[in-house]
């Protein structure tokens, strides 16, 4: 994979968007999106200039070797010691269904939560 397929995933990635909306909102077909993360195609420079439209990343950015470098790829250690602590099985069901949600329906249930936990709601 080259860097610049290896930084738009990431950025990609780091936006939450698909590569169906990525290709959308550049105008590109998806399959075209699929071989620039690949590495088997390199977009030319107006592509480029598209993708970090889209991604609100300068140009430059998506061509620098360091950008992998400064993004590692594992997980923070927070989140891996809370895995750990309550549990794989457990960790999988509350991403699975938090993923779902709107900022507000995540407001409300950390709201529900916080209820259960303490007994009053907070104002």
């Amino acid at each position: 994979m080259s860097h610049f397929g290896q930084n738009l995933r990431l950025l990609r990635e780091e936006r939450n968007i698909s590569q169906e909306e990525l290709a959308m909102r550049a105008r590109l077909g998806k399959k075209t999106i699929e071989k620039y993360e690949s590495g088997s195609q390199i977009p030319d420079t107006q592509t480029i200039l598209k993708l970090s439209t889209v991604l609100d990343v300068p140009a430059s950015e998506m061509l620098e070797k360091e950008l992998l470098e400064n993004h590692p790829q594992g997980i923070d250690h927070e989140i891996e010691q809370l895995i750990t602590e309550i549990g794989t099985k457990k960790a999988k069901l509350i991403l699975r269904k938090a993923k779902e949600f709107s900022e507000d329906d995540f407001l409300r249930v950390m709201q529900m939560l916080y209820e259960i936990k303490y007994g009053s709601t907070v104002e």
